[in-house]
């Protein structure tokens, strides 16, 4: 009987942790966290611009901002190519 107890307690905790990997996978794709890089991405340029190089920062800090989400747009495709041909499986 306990080791079926031992087994329910063990099932119920790969339950939780499967359910935090999928949660943190929602996240690591979702729109709002792209959202969000952007922007911090945006304000730590333009604001090390303004104050190192003081040359138009806010509308220079777009540059690089724009060139990290093209790069988010594109690594599901670099992943693609990784899984099929440098991924080793167990």
């Amino acid at each position: 009987m306990e080791k079926i107890k031992e087994l329910e307690k063990r099932i119920i905790e790969i339950e939780k942790r499967n359910k935090k990997v999928e949660q943190d996978k929602a996240w690591e794709t979702s729109l709002l966290r792209r959202l969000l890089l952007i922007l911090f991405t945006y304000l730590t340029i333009g604001i090390y611009m303004k104050f190192v190089l003081n040359t138009d920062p806010w509308l220079n800090a777009i540059i690089p901002s724009l060139g990290f989400y093209l790069s988010t747009l594109s690594l599901p495709f670099f992943k693609k190519i990784w899984d099929k041909y440098f991924y080793k499986k167990g």
